[in-house]
């Protein structure tokens, strides 16, 4: 008669213990021991723990899948084991994850993948519709912490969250062997798909974690932020008063000043509360997570510590994604605005800046929960679009003092409009003189307490008071009505 226990024992222990060693010596945790870390102490429960059990040298068949709770609440998770096969599929690991992400589906409970595998190829497809089925319904979080090769690479780009482990994680489509071979480049995998290269150049990572523990922390953090599914309300927590900033100081008067937005937007919400997405990537435009007041906000801002705040094509896309997402979920969005507008040039034409641009502007225009523009110091051209302005039916547009709304700013416009005339003074001090006065001119033209007057913004509001304002305003929006428009869905443009 089999002893079960002892066969329990066996398939919990993994694979052999060299594997084991040379896993610890890269800084990487048995996937055991990470979901206990992830998960709330005694609450996981397994399936399929004896998947091809009757084969040697399979526990659990290298992946591991079962639910838990994480803060008390239920989800789903699926660990990769790297000692088993040295992390590769075969027919009942594809089963197992499919499995697993179909039940974190039909019960509407967030799924959690710990992947670090060499995946093979067999019944992957399935996995992935399963995952794009299920985009939107629940939360799907990634934590990466070895590589993932070929078809498996679509694992963590499927999910909405992805923290890569910096030094050990890599996604690829091909090994460096592969692309010399196919294409004759040669390079490292860590040129190619490291962590730090998909968090800081291609976007395909989210978070760059210092260590598996670091991953881990941001996963439980991330879904602190979500609700159980996207019918469930949002997760509240006792309001904190926001970290003491000087906001009204913060904010140079000259245009050509920069400052950091992220300081703005701590000095906003709830203290220590502002969890960024996509920090290291397309830095000209800050996405990420907030609490106002206890309540969970997605905060969209420019930031002109980086490229002056002008939208390029992967911030219009990094903007795109995080605004999808916090539909999805539910998540009232707040946009501040300090954007002279689209980049412009040969470059980010051929890039498709038009293309990139409208996708990011139709997907805040889609976008059904609550939206508040607040103008910081600038919005220009189709900067304003983008970033929720008056002609998107906001809940909101409100302006701090400093603000200025225009198709372009003073000294663009006064060079497009009077250029040639400037060009026919010939006395340099005359020409300055002229200059300065169409720039006054067209500032007074802009001035934000004639565009209130004209019903362009909603409200001038002072720095210290922005942040019960906005309270007060989000609180009167929760209840808006999100019923979608009519059709089956949007085309996303080009």
């Amino acid at each position: 008669m089999t002893d079960f226990a002892k066969l329990r024992e066996t398939i919990e222990r993994g694979g052999a213990a060299r594997y084991h060693g040379a896993a610890a010596a890269r800084g990487k945790l048995f996937a055991r021991e990470r979901i206990k870390l992830l998960t709330d102490a005694g609450s996981f429960t397994e399936d399929g723990r004896y998947a091809n059990v009757l084969a040697d040298g399979l526990p659990a068949d290298g992946v591991i899948t079962g639910t838990a709770t994480i803060g008390g609440r239920v989800v789903a998770v699926m660990a990769n084991d790297s000692t088993v096969k040295a992390g590769s599929w075969g027919a009942r690991t594809v089963e197992k994850i499919i499995r697993i992400i179909e039940k974190a589906y039909q019960a509407r409970i967030p799924i959690t993948d710990q992947v670090d595998m060499f995946p093979g190829r067999r019944g992957a497809g399935r996995i992935f519709r399963t995952q794009i089925q299920a985009s939107g319904s629940i939360p799907q979080v990634c934590a990466l912490f070895g590589p993932s090769a070929a078809g498996g690479a679509y694992i963590p780009a499927f999910c909405d969250f992805t923290v890569m482990v910096d030094g050990n994680a890599s996604m690829y489509l091909g090994s460096p062997r592969m692309v010399e071979m196919v294409v004759s480049e040669k390079t490292t995998l860590e040129e190619m798909g490291g962590a730090r290269l998909h968090c800081t150049v291609s976007g395909s990572g989210h978070l760059l974690a210092s260590s598996e523990q670091d991953a881990l922390d941001a996963v439980q953090r991330y879904l602190d932020y979500m609700p159980q599914n996207w019918e469930q309300p949002l997760p509240v927590t006792e309001p904190r008063p926001p970290k003491p900033v000087d906001l009204r100081a913060l904010v140079p008067d000259s245009e050509r000043r920069a400052f950091d937005m992220r300081r703005y937007v701590r000095g906003l919400v709830d203290e220590d509360s502002f969890f960024e997405i996509h920090a290291l990537w397309a830095r000209e435009v800050v996405t990420g997570f907030a609490r106002l007041a206890g309540q969970v906000i997605g905060v969209v801002a420019n930031n002109p510590m980086h490229k002056g705040g002008v939208l390029f094509v992967d911030s219009a896309d990094k903007a795109a994604r995080f605004i999808q997402t916090c539909d999805a979920f539910g998540i009232p969005l707040l946009f501040l605005a300090d954007v002279p507008g689209f980049m412009v040039g040969t470059a980010v034409e051929r890039q498709g800046i038009i293309r990139h641009g409208a996708k990011m502007i139709a997907a805040m225009a889609d976008a059904t929960v609550p939206k508040i523009c607040v103008v910081v110091r600038k919005a220009y051209g189709a900067g304003l679009y983008a970033m929720a302005g008056p002609g998107f039916d906001p809940d909101a547009t409100l302006a701090l003092p400093t603000a200025k709304i225009a198709v372009m700013g003073a000294e663009a416009a006064v060079n497009a409009v009077y250029a040639n005339k400037l060009d026919q003074i010939a006395d340099e001090t005359e020409r300055a003189a002229e200059t300065e006065r169409l720039r006054r001119e067209y500032d007074q033209d802009i001035d934000i307490l004639r565009l209130a007057a004209e019903l362009v913004v909603d409200d001038i509001v002072e720095p210290e008071d922005l942040r019960e304002e906005l309270e007060r305003r989000f609180a009167a929006a929760r209840g808006r009505d999100r019923t979608p428009p009519r059709r089956r869905h949007g085309i996303s443009p080009a």
